[in-house]
C-alpha cells in the first residue's frame, strides 16, 4: 500500500537510488554528509590527499602534521647514524639512544632551516643528506602554509538547524517546522531552502524509497540577520496529511532540508543540509522566540533559547 493517498510528481531521487532503507537507518547524516560506507578503494590516493587534508578537523589535521613531522625527523635521524653519527661535528651523545636523539634534533634544525650551528655535517655523503633535507623541508613547509590557507580561505558555512522539528499551529492547520540560524556575524544574502521527505512504500507489489518535496511556505529570504523558521504547511496535498508518529515509523520516514546562500565575506555560495528522522519530530510543540528588543530598542537574539520548545494544544 502506498504511504500517499495522492500521487505527487516528483521523479527526482536526490542521488540515493531508490532501494529501501532498513532498520531505519539514516540516507542523510544531521551534519549533510550522505550515510554510504564506501568500501574496496585504494588505502591511499595521491590526487585525493589534498582534499581530506583541507576537510578534515583541525585537531586531525594537527595531528596529522605532528606525525608527519615525527617520522620524517626519524628516518633521517636514522640516516645521519647509518652514515655514521661521527661525521656529525659537535654530536656528543655516547650511547645508541644519546646518539639518535642528536640526529634527531639536528634533523629538526635542518629541515626546518634554523640552523643552531651546535651541530653541522662533515663529509660528503652527510653533506649532501642535509642539503637534501633543507631542500625537502622548504618544500614541506611551504605545503603545509599553502594547506593552512586552504583551510582558512575554504567557504563554509555556520548555519545551524535545531536538532528537532515540531508540528505545530499555522493558519488555522498545521505546520511541520524547524529553525535554522548563521552563528556567524557576516551576512548571508540570497538564502534559498528547500524540503524533501523520503519514506520506504510499496509501488506496484515492490518495495522501493520514494523522494516527494514539501512546499515550504517561504522558501527564499533576501538577508539572514535573524533566525529562520521554515514551514511547512499541513494541507490535504501534503503527504504529512492526517499521518501520525506510528505511520511514519513504519514508512521509516525521513526529511531532508537543503540550504543554499550567498556568504557576503567570501562571495561565494555556500550550501548546507541537514536530516530528520521521525523521531527528532515533537508535536504539540512550538519554538519558544528567540530574539526580543532590549532597553534600548535594540534586537537581540538569545541563542541559548535556539533549541528550546513549548507544548502547545492542537485543536
Amino acid at each position: 500500500m502506498a504511504f500517499f493517498k495522492r500521487k505527487v510528481q516528483f521523479n527526482d531521487d536526490l542521488g540515493f537510488g531508490s532501494a529501501p532503507v532498513i532498520k531505519n537507518q539514516r540516507v542523510l547524516n544531521t551534519d549533510g554528509t550522505p550515510n554510504v560506507e564506501r568500501t574496496g578503494l585504494p588505502w591511499f590516493k595521491f590526487d585525493d590527499t589534498y582534499t581530506r587534508l583541507v576537510t578534515m578537523s583541525w585537531s586531525r589535521f594537527f595531528l596529522v602534521i605532528l606525525i608527519a613531522y615525527l617520522i620524517v625527523n626519524t628516518l633521517f635521524a636514522l640516516a645521519y647514524n647509518i652514515v655514521g653519527i661521527e661525521n656529525l661535528d659537535g654530536a656528543k651523545g655516547v650511547t645508541l639512544r644519546d646518539q639518535f636523539f642528536d640526529a634527531f634534533f639536528f634533523s629538526a634544525q635542518t629541515i626546518s632551516t634554523v640552523g643552531y650551528g651546535h651541530i653541522s655535517p662533515q663529509g660528503f655523503i652527510t653533506s649532501i643528506l642535509a642539503a637534501f633535507e633543507s631542500m625537502l623541508g622548504l618544500l614541506a613547509f611551504a605545503l603545509a602554509t599553502g594547506l593552512l590557507y586552504g583551510r582558512f580561505s575554504r567557504p563554509t558555512s555556520k548555519v545551524t538547524f535545531t536538532k528537532k522539528m515540531v508540528v505545530a499551529p499555522y493558519q488555522n492547520q498545521t505546520g511541520l517546522m524547524c529553525r535554522l540560524a548563521n552563528l556567524r556575524k557576516n551576512s548571508l544574502i540570497d538564502v534559498e531552502a528547500q524540503m524533501f521527505m523520503t519514506f520506504n512504500e510499496t509501488v506496484d507489489g515492490k518495495l522501493k524509497r520514494s523522494f516527494y518535496p514539501l512546499q515550504l511556505e517561504r522558501n527564499k529570504i533576501s538577508l539572514l540577520s535573524l533566525n529562520w523558521t521554515l514551514v511547512h504547511p499541513i494541507t490535504e496535498d501534503s503527504p504529512m496529511f492526517e499521518k501520525n508518529l506510528d505511520e511514519l515509523k513504519v514508512a521509516e520516514v525521513e526529511i531532508f532540508v537543503i540550504l543554499r546562500a550567498f556568504d557576503d565575506t567570501f562571495a561565494q555560495t555556500i550550501h548546507t543540509r541537514t536530516s530528520y528522522q521521525d523521531e527528532d519530530i515533537e508535536w504539540n510543540a512550538k519554538f519558544k522566540i528567540m530574539h526580543y528588543n532590549d532597553d534600548a530598542g535594540k534586537t537581540v537574539m538569545d541563542f541559548s533559547l535556539f533549541e528550546h520548545t513549548e507544548k502547545i494544544a492542537i485543536a
